[in-house]
């Protein structure tokens, strides 16, 4: 039976499901509400879950860690994750990204060149991630060091806000080798320093979005000049 703990901390909740000591989702998010949501949505299908009556030493020790790795502390504290129910895809991405360490980020592209696959197809595994903050997949990123997407609580702004304080102002970039392939990292400040990438990421939406519009308009436009040349039928 999967245990379900939640618990309130300087007015972040965080939750993890367990079974013994072994961990089958986290979330976190400002409501509690919110966190048994992502945790529900996160465990097998058809598996037993009851709410825990109590916290235990190591339901404590897994949401006191989720904290430290929230306010970007460094915590060398490791869990057994279960990850069996997931694809091996999957598997192979998640276990590639918790080999980033703070203060480093890398690429969706890199990650595809160690774990296979395209960097669209790691960030769709990303976004699945049961086991957000305990595998930082707030530290994958896109090829130009812009934010990239996040799934959890906060969006872009939640993955920016923990970068920033994991920022340790390394100056050199660092490699780990991971099954005779070399998985590149970064630091931080690469992602918290480019601006220009992302100003242009937004002007091409926003381009995109005026071009939406003006082809949408102009449909519009045709479609009720038609209406009025049409001539009307004699009854």
């Amino acid at each position: 039976m999967i245990n379900v703990h939640c618990k309130e901390i300087n007015k972040m909740w965080y939750g993890v499901a367990i079974e013994g000591e072994k961990i089958f989702a986290t979330a976190f998010s400002s409501s509690e509400e919110e966190v048994l949501r992502s945790l529900l949505e996160s465990l097998p299908y058809d598996m037993p879950f009851q709410m825990a009556e109590k916290s235990s030493r190591f339901s404590t020790k897994v949401l006191e860690t989720m904290k430290e790795i929230f306010d970007g502390k460094d915590s060398s504290a490791k869990f057994s994750l279960a990850m069996d129910h997931l694809s091996s895809y999957t598997r192979k991405v998640l276990k590639r990204v918790s080999l980033i360490p703070v203060g480093y980020v890398t690429t969706y592209g890199a990650v595809a060149k160690v774990a296979g696959g395209s960097p669209r197809a790691v960030g769709q595994a990303l976004a699945s991630n049961p086991f957000p903050l305990l595998i930082p997949c707030h530290r994958v990123v896109y090829a130009d060091f812009s934010i990239g997407g996040f799934s959890g609580y906060g969006g872009v702004k939640t993955k920016r806000e923990i970068l920033r304080r994991e920022d340790r102002d390394y100056k050199k970039s660092m490699q780990r080798r991971v099954d005779n392939k070399v998985l590149s990292l970064f630091s931080v400040n690469l992602v918290l320093h480019t601006k220009d990438a992302e100003r242009v990421q937004l002007n091409s939406q926003i381009d995109s979005s005026r071009r939406s519009l003006q082809k949408s308009y102009k449909l519009l436009n045709a479609t009720h000049m038609v209406s009025k040349k049409r001539v009307p039928s004699n009854s």
